[in-house]
């Protein structure tokens, strides 16, 4: 059925001479609910005259006709209105596993040093650990030690997408790193590097062992310059050198894309994201500088509503406990056991 509907108020209006009244009328003078004009409810001799007659009584009660639109019938029971269907995506925080220098206790800052044997372990761990989160974007830093740790963890993502490093550093990379199968590219998921995400730099400190700066310089020194906000080592960044471009890289490349609907993982370092964490749950600088990231374990966050909130770690190797928190992740998980039966 169609109604016309209009934007003016109607009452009290006589129907045209072949329809013999409005539904729902008195005596012939019909109070229409809404404006609704229903032109198959009315009792008319013939369609051809009625539509005549009707467009006429719209333009002698001086109706504009722009404003009459088509709807459905009145007479049918109105649709409940659908609310916007949610939608929530989940952003992975790893600190990468350990580095042959935090081995050896050294401080390695922005020294491209590869994971140790341990830290190839805590890698695939946390990769069991977020095997049944959905990734579609992974960002990580341009240090070896965050980019193996992203990519060990994928192999064991039980979706089985391959993590493709994105070459854009001039045209003949972009040329070079095409992938040319439409079907491969499905099956990729893109790993962006970024120096914005890189650890802290230590300066003079870098490749120096900890325990003999502590005793060269004095542990209270030595303590400033790790956990202060402020205050650089010699020649090195401070926590808040580091913090202005990790979240102002993250603001600006990671957040668009993850609100947008994208689920991502980050695999970077221990300063960059104590960084990201201060953005993400408003802390202090008070507070930032007392927390601790574990290496190799996955924290997890949701973006829903246009908020980013922390819904934990999901410690257990099944990440019973993460499912608990959203309806979404635990649908997702479902599909993926799913597809391998």
């Amino acid at each position: 059925m169609h109604v016309f509907r209009s934007e003016q108020r109607m009452t009290q209006l006589r129907p045209p001479k072949n329809v013999r009244h409005w539904p729902h009328s008195r005596d012939g003078v019909g109070v229409i609910p809404n404006s609704t004009f229903n032109a198959h409810a009315l009792r008319i001799n013939s369609s051809k005259a009625s539509e005549t007659s009707i467009f006429h009584f719209f333009r002698k009660n001086k109706i504009n006709l722009n404003s009459v639109t088509c709807a459905k019938s009145s007479s049918a029971p109105d649709e409940p209105k659908k609310s916007p269907k949610s939608s929530e995506t989940a952003l992975i925080l790893i600190r990468h596993g350990e580095s042959l220098w935090n081995q050896k206790n050294l401080f390695t800052g922005c020294v491209d040093v590869p994971l140790s044997r341990r830290g190839v372990d805590e890698a695939i761990e946390a990769g069991r650990r977020i095997s049944n989160i959905p990734i579609d974007m992974i960002y990580t830093s341009s240090l070896i030690r965050a980019q193996m740790t992203a990519m060990l963890a994928m192999t064991k993502h039980r979706k089985k997408k391959v993590p493709i490093v994105v070459h854009k550093e001039d045209d003949r990379s972009i040329a070079w790193s095409r992938i040319f199968s439409e079907q491969t590219s499905s099956e990729v998921i893109p790993v962006v590097t970024a120096w914005q995400l890189n650890e802290r730099m230590y300066g003079e400190l870098q490749g120096l062992n900890k325990k003999e700066t502590a005793e060269k310089y004095g542990k209270k020194k030595v303590h400033e310059w790790r956990r202060s906000y402020d205050i650089p080592p010699p020649n090195g960044e401070s926590l808040a050198m580091c913090a202005e471009r990790a979240v102002a890289y993250f603001k600006d490349q990671i957040e668009p894309q993850l609100l947008a609907g994208k689920n991502i993982l980050i695999a970077a370092h221990g300063n960059s994201l104590r960084s990201i964490i201060m953005h993400l749950d408003k802390l202090t600088s008070q507070e930032v500088i007392d927390l601790e990231l574990s290496t190799g374990i996955p924290m997890l966050y949701i973006a829903k509503g246009g908020k980013i909130s922390r819904r934990g770690s999901p410690t257990c190797p099944r990440t019973v406990g993460v499912y608990a928190y959203t309806s979404n992740l635990a649908r997702y998980r479902e599909l993926l056991e799913n597809m391998e039966e």
